[in-house]
């Protein structure tokens, strides 16, 4: 399954109810696995981010109709990066000519 790697800043209506976070990650938990997804990892972070989650989704698809879902809540602004495991990368690098 491929696994995206999905950096989130909280917006102005994110912060002001950043109380209720964790009941929104855990709503957003059931529905990524509701549509046949797989939370891998899930971290607040400090820095230009405030919080990244990792999952595996069955399609891009999928991943995008999860991603606009969440976004059109308003609480978190997401950047999504497709992410490929070593043996991925190797026959990738397979197909160079």
């Amino acid at each position: 399954m491929p696994i995206y790697v999905c950096l989130m800043k909280l917006t102005d209506q994110g912060i002001k109810e950043v109380k209720d976070a964790i009941k929104r990650v855990q709503e957003a938990i059931k529905t990524l696995e509701a549509m046949g997804g797989r939370l891998i990892a899930f971290y607040m972070v400090m820095g230009e981010y405030d919080y990244i989650g990792i999952a595996e989704v069955p399609s891009d698809e999928v991943a995008a109709a999860f991603l606009l879902g969440l976004g059109s809540h308003g609480y978190v602004r997401t950047t999504t990066l497709k992410a490929f495991t070593t043996e991925q990368i190797a026959a990738i690098i397979g197909r160079l000519s």
